[in-house]
């Protein structure tokens, strides 16, 4: 069986980077969800499932790219950040 954290930077970075985004996309997905079943004075119960998995989903991701070094944790900050970015962006376009 391979040890992933052998792999060489090039391959582990952009990996992280694009769990990163994946993992941002969901959290990011799940808070906007959340907020909508706030706001509309839907079901608590699906509101704070909605936040325990998205918080649990965050760290778990996470806690993988500390796993592989310092870098990979950036990398994967990186993908969150990026993934928050085309969220934001993505509702400016939705609202104008």
């Amino acid at each position: 069986m391979t040890d992933l954290t052998t792999l060489p930077l090039f391959v582990l970075l952009p990996v992280c980077f694009l769990g990163g985004l994946f993992i941002g996309y969901g959290y990011f997905r799940a808070l906007r969800e959340t907020a909508k079943i706030l706001v509309n004075g839907g079901e608590p119960l699906r509101a704070i499932a909605l936040t325990l998995g998205r918080i649990s989903l965050l760290a778990t991701g996470f806690f993988m790219a500390v796993l592989f070094g310092g870098l990979a944790l950036l990398a994967a900050f990186a993908g969150v950040l990026c993934a928050k970015w085309i969220m934001l962006r993505r509702m400016g376009d939705i609202q104008t």
